[in-house]
């Protein structure tokens, strides 16, 4: 069972955290389903970049990001070469390290 090592974050996990994982998951459903308030303003339809995230270790090992995917990325703040949107990132057998964006551009959020 592959694990995903969340790297602290200063409002959304401060001590960090390590989280069973399965195959097949995304690194923000097993965020979500761990208690971790990641964003998701688009409800995982891969149309916003409020789910960012920056895969530390074991970016090779998940499945190669889409088209759509990459067009979103590119309007996240902090892009990284190792950036994947949690809802699009699908976990496979390897263990991920997982660094959750001090930011996030939430459209949605700003307008109100």
């Amino acid at each position: 069972m592959p694990k995903i090592k969340i790297l602290p974050h200063e409002e959304l996990c401060p001590m960090g955290a390590e989280l069973d994982a399965n195959k097949g998951d995304t690194v923000l459903d097993v965020v979500l389903k761990n208690g971790i308030k990641l964003e998701h303003a688009c409800e995982k339809s891969c149309a916003c970049t409020t789910c960012h995230v920056i895969i530390k270790k074991g970016f090779d090992s998940l499945e190669e990001s889409s088209e759509l995917e990459d067009d979103m990325l590119d309007k996240a703040w902090g892009l990284e070469p190792e950036s994947r949107l949690g809802c699009q990132a699908k976990i496979e057998d390897q263990d991920l390290t997982v660094e959750i964006p001090k930011y996030t551009i939430n459209l949605a959020a700003e307008n109100h």
